[in-house]
This record gives structure tokens, sequence and C-alpha cells, in this order.
């Protein structure tokens, strides 16, 4: 397994993301949810837009009509081309669990934020 190194833990704070060019056409999309680190394929599998530079947003829920609620405020990515959203955490898509996006395992070494590429 590859080791690169994406930066140091404190350039990457909550909320925020960093797209480094690896793993082939478009890179990863390395994020930090409330601290803990995940990465992404920058690529959309609907129709290979840029998805790690999409809007980072919560989890749209409502159950009733005319009420809507947020939760997992920052942990849903929605591709700018299309609007496709999917899950940072998981790679899953929201409306078909069964299309998801490539994730990669991403941990920390002393203060360097690492990711792994099989």
């Amino acid at each position: 397994m590859q080791r690169h190194i994406v930066g140091k833990v404190d350039e990457l704070p909550p909320g925020e993301r960093k797209i480094i060019q690896v793993g082939g056409k478009g890179g990863i999309g390395v994020f930090n949810v409330d601290g803990t680190f995940y990465a992404l394929r920058n690529m959309c599998p609907h129709k290979g837009g840029p998805l790690c530079q999409g809007r980072l947003r919560p989890h749209v829920i409502s159950d009733e009509t005319y009420h809507v609620d947020f939760e997992r405020e920052g942990e849903i990515i929605k591709c700018s081309w299309h609007q496709w959203e999917f899950d940072i955490k998981t790679g899953a898509a929201l409306y078909d669990s069964r299309l998801r996006v490539k994730t990669y395992p991403v941990t920390i070494d002393g203060d360097e934020i690492i990711l792994h590429l099989d």
C-alpha cells in the first residue's frame, strides 16, 4: 500500500478539504469532518465531474409534509455538475446506497495526515 503525506493536521481544520493529485485522473479529496479525516476519489460516478470540489452540506431529512430538518452538518458532498450527493464517510450515494464513490483510508502519523492507496 502506498503512503502519501497530505499535509499537517493543523493545515486542514474541521470543515475543510484538500484535493491532491494522486491516484489517477482528478486526484483524491481529503476531508476533515469534525476532526476525523476521510478521502474520496475526486470523480463523480455519474458523469465524471470533480466531486470533491462540490458544496459541503448537511443531510436534509423530512418526516412530514412542509417540515425539513438538517443533520450531519458537513458530511455530505454535492457534485457541482448534476447535484448528486454522497456521504463523505462511506462514499455511498444518498439516493441509492448501492452506488458509491471510491473511498481511501486516511491515518494520522504524529502531526501528518497520511493517505493510503492500494
